[in-house]
């Protein structure tokens, strides 16, 4: 009994122990809520991927829809413009101030195919953009093409508008517009790009590779500080002698970086396509005149370094040079034998030629030639004039090219050669492009340091006791030469149209910029006696320029008596007149 009891108890209802049963129920019931659980979080996880791509493919759609299509209207691809153009690099200043930036924007465009109603949307379109016609909307939307600009470069505001008269067929473009923050201030040396962003002049033209899809801006050796002072002092003195124009350049003598550079008139580079052909001329490059007397720093600077004359030679100025069909004479005839510095100091057109003869013809070819007048300056821009000179050099050509006539170069053929003459002596490139110390051109010794000292006091003579005492500008010792010019014509030369210049270089005992100034056309004024000469025109707003820009740059003035100041030729010469040329 107790043994079949013990076989048996399993399955005796009367001895089973309920427990194990219930244990074995909880576990199964386990199993099957996990199984559900993860069938379920599978069902979600799919669901969530779904609903994810979903969204994606809507938000993909948006996108399409409104930066690509914008009027929720499907673009085809025989309508599509070319790609927008890439971003295209800064310019600057010196100081980092922008000159020429690009700005996001789009241009509209349509396919007239789609608009169903020209002349609605014609009157609708030319109602937001006031610088289109009905006639010339309604003449574009009726067309048979695909493809039809309608307006370039919006504002944010006229795409908006645009955008709310829901027309179809109409569709946008993004694009980038150039903009020129400075406006006509530097336009002349920037330049301007055209519709698709390609540069046509200035900078813009020569750095073309450079800017288009740059990274990093192109930074010029200009300082709008300087540029804003040149401008506005030139366009004053253009102003009180009623010229027709004028060109201003500051030069650094030790770099040669160009910190101004200013032709008027000028234009606004926002507004190119607006501008004439004589606001778009560059008169500081591109502009080719006989610039005067101020050739005479050359033809001095050629003598006294030749050795053959010195400083006390004197020549005969007693009468005019009769030589064939000419006559070289003085403007305010002295009528008697000038010393070097006298011919200088007083501009003797006699004076120059003699010393010119006394040096010969292929002597002043080859000084002219090594300080760069008988080439175009190698300067960044695509503006450059060709110098003119004889193409037979003959003996009066030699004597008249001493003093200016005869010879046409640009005023920044002047700016850098009269930096040479000044600095010690070396003939540097001009720059429109900021230099580091280490990357300032060694250039090329033209005349000797100690000829580039005779000059600086013979430049400074000018202006203390000469033509150009109008320039003199306290305490920063400028040291200069007048030039005028009467003005080529067809047959000879006009004597009511004529150039007024001035070039000078400051502090002259140890020059570091040089400034010039040219007058196109000057007339005299009540204050000038009848005069419209470069000592009349010119020298005063050197004058003014070198006041206002030398504090600007750190520069303190000289005491009267300051060592400086001391200049050896004032000792030695006798002002006895005053040619006010």
């Amino acid at each position: 009994m107790s043994a079949f009891a013990a076989r048996s108890g399993p399955c005796s209802p009367r001895h089973a122990d309920p427990r194990p049963p219930q244990r074995e129920e909880i576990v199964l019931l386990d199993g099957a809520t996990k199984k559900a659980l993860e069938i379920g979080r599978n069902r979600l996880l799919v669901g969530a991927l779904l609903f994810a791509m979903a969204f994606l493919v809507i938000v993909g759609r948006l996108v399409d829809v409104s930066l690509l299509q914008d009027l929720g209207e499907p673009r085809l691809a025989d309508q599509t413009p070319a790609a927008p153009v890439a971003e295209r690099a800064d310019i600057t200043d010196r100081n980092g101030v922008i000159l020429a930036t690009s700005l996001a924007t789009f241009s509209l465009f349509a396919n007239p195919a789609q608009v169903l109603d020209a002349d609605e949307a014609a009157k609708e379109l030319a109602g937001v953009l006031p610088d289109l016609s009905v006639a010339e909307l309604e003449a574009k939307l009726a067309t048979e093409k695909t493809l039809v600009w309608i307006q370039r470069n919006l504002t944010p505001r006229q795409k908006t508008d645009v955008t709310r008269l829901g027309i179809p067929g109409l569709y946008f473009q993004a694009e980038e517009k150039r903009v020129y923050p400075l406006g006509a201030l530097v336009s002349h040396v920037v330049g301007f790009t055209d519709l698709d962003n390609r540069g046509l002049a200035g900078i813009e033209d020569s750095f073309e590779d450079v800017l288009a899809g740059g990274r990093h801006p192109v930074q010029l050796s200009l300082d709008v500080r300087i540029q804003q002072i040149m401008h506005e002092e030139l366009t004053r003195g253009i102003a009180d002698f009623n010229g027709i124009g004028g060109a201003g350049i500051v030069l650094d003598a030790q770099t040669g970086e160009i910190l101004a550079m200013v032709s008027l008139p000028d234009f606004d580079a926002n507004q190119a396509g607006t501008a004439s052909p004589d606001e778009r001329f560059n008169r500081a490059t591109l502009g080719i005149y006989e610039m005067g007397s101020t050739f005479k720093v050359f033809n001095t600077a050629m003598a006294l370094d030749s050795g053959l004359i010195h400083l006390a030679d004197k020549f005969d100025t007693t009468k005019p040079i009769e030589i064939g069909r000419y006559t070289i004479h003085d403007f305010e005839p002295m009528g008697r034998w000038l010393s070097v510095p006298e011919i200088f100091m007083l501009s003797s057109n006699i004076g120059a030629a003699r010393m010119a003869m006394e040096m010969g013809t292929e002597s002043q070819k080859s000084f002219l030639s090594k300080v760069g007048m008988l080439r175009p300056v190698s300067v960044e821009l695509p503006e450059l004039g060709r110098p003119m000179y004889p193409a037979e050099w003959r003996p009066i050509n030699t004597m008249t090219i001493a003093f200016g006539h005869g010879i046409a170069v640009s005023p920044l053929h002047v700016v850098s050669g009269v930096a040479a003459m000044v600095n010690g002596g070396i003939m540097r490139p001009a720059t429109l492009i900021k230099r580091a110390p280490d990357e300032v051109s060694d250039g090329q010794q033209v005349i000797s340091p100690k000829t580039s000292s005779l000059m600086r006091e013979l430049l400074r003579l000018v202006v203390k006791a000469g033509t150009g005492k109008a320039a003199d500008a306290p305490g920063y010792l400028v040291g200069g030469k007048t030039g005028t010019a009467e003005k080529t014509l067809a047959r000879g030369y006009s004597t009511n149209a004529r150039l007024a210049s001035f070039v000078g270089a400051f502090p002259i005992n140890a020059p570091r910029y040089i400034v010039l100034v040219m007058v196109d056309e000057p007339k005299p004024n009540a204050h000038s006696y009848g005069f419209a000469t470069g000592g009349w025109v010119a020298a005063p707003v050197v004058s003014r320029i070198v006041q206002r820009m030398a504090p600007l740059l750190g520069m303190a003035p000289f005491p009267n008596d300051a060592p400086e100041a001391k200049n050896d030729l004032l000792l030695t010469v006798s002002a006895t007149a005053n040619a006010p040329e």
